[in-house]
């Protein structure tokens, strides 16, 4: 999906990724200190041992790790002094979670959200991009409901920066193969008990890995100009295929839809759709409500037709039974089953 010509933006600057101990910031940092040259990446987190992981894991001097919450306005102002780009990926991003602990999702995801752009303006940040999800686009639970209005921040933040230097994005993608608390792991624990479970046979996801949604971060950093809502192109799957590819024997129970849960995804919305533009590799949905933002860097982009939706389900990039076998493989090595191999 990208390349390591991706990012260049980041060379010679000082980086800070809230929620740096995460899944996504871990493999953000892995792949920046590899292939790029900040000056330092600060990571911006809640859990001092995950930090200290961290530390061990990447015993790198660029790196440095700030103990802090997105809720904590004050800290965050601490911590942007002097920081170049920010990428914002701190979340509450458990679905029943946020919807058993529905004000302590609003903290952290809104006003969360909020403080880190005001930190970036006040602070003169050039660059901000900010996480999001699927979820998002016609919201049916608590999180998704949550992350739209995150991104009306970061994308309204532009207008609301009053004529400064700094410029804010958003970078919305799908499910991350395998990362914590997705249905991945979940079979994969379920698989030794000889059942699975699946809640509607017809449900479909979007699907991208840890590496091709930091390589995309990374492009969108370097093409942003302040507005932008980037969507990639990813392939779909159905959970059915992916429970025949990670136990094929096993016999699978089927539970309901749960709240909050969809049959299948959006990444745009047919109400995007007329102010979105299409490029081979992405999305790029504009902004409609800034009256000084400039369409012109994204007119080579094809306007999408009227009532145009990416969905999971219409989607025409399928992820093949192959695919995935492959690309589980590499994330459980020495499984039998994942490498085609019958146990």
């Amino acid at each position: 999906m990208g390349s390591t010509s991706m990012g260049r933006c980041l060379d010679g600057k000082t980086v800070l990724v809230t929620g740096g101990t995460g899944s996504f910031g871990q493999q953000f940092v892995d792949v920046v200190l590899r292939t790029r040259h900040p000056e330092a990446i600060r990571i911006y987190s809640r859990d001092e041992l995950k930090q200290h992981e961290m530390q061990q894991r990447f015993p790198d001097k660029r790196l440095r790790f700030l103990i802090g919450d997105v809720r904590d306005k004050e800290r965050l102002y601490r911590a942007m002094r002097g920081v170049d780009v920010v990428v914002h990926a701190a979340a509450l991003k458990q679905v029943p979670a946020c919807e058993y602990n529905p004000f302590e999702a609003v903290k952290t995801n809104v006003l969360g959200a909020a403080n880190v752009i005001d930190a970036a303006i006040d602070c003169g940040v050039e660059r901000v991009l900010a996480i999001s999800t699927d979820k998002a686009v016609s919201p049916v639970n608590l999180y998704g409901a949550t992350k739209l209005c995150a991104e009306k921040l970061f994308i309204q933040g532009n207008f609301y920066s009053g004529g400064g230097t700094t410029r804010l994005s958003c970078a919305r993608y799908g499910n991350v193969v395998a990362s914590r608390g997705s249905v991945i792991p979940l079979f994969l624990e379920q698989r030794p008990k000889g059942s699975l479970t699946v809640t509607d046979r017809r449900m479909t996801r979007f699907w991208i890995t840890l590496e091709q949604g930091v390589e995309f971060v990374l492009r969108c950093l370097d093409s942003m100009h302040g507005g932008e809502l980037f969507v990639p192109k990813i392939p779909s799957m159905s959970l059915m295929d992916l429970a025949s590819v990670i136990a094929p024997e096993c016999p699978i129970t089927f539970t309901g839809i749960r709240p909050g849960e969809k049959l299948h995804e959006l990444l745009v919305s047919p109400d995007e759709a007329w102010h979105t533009r299409e490029f081979p590799e992405m999305f790029v949905i504009l902004p409609v409500a800034d009256p000084e933002y400039d369409a012109t860097p994204w007119e080579a982009g094809k306007p999408l037709p009227a009532g145009f939706v990416y969905s999971s389900e219409t989607n025409p990039a399928r992820l093949s039974v192959e695919q995935l076998r492959e690309m589980l493989s590499q994330l459980v090595p020495g499984d039998p089953l994942l490498a085609g191999v019958e146990g």
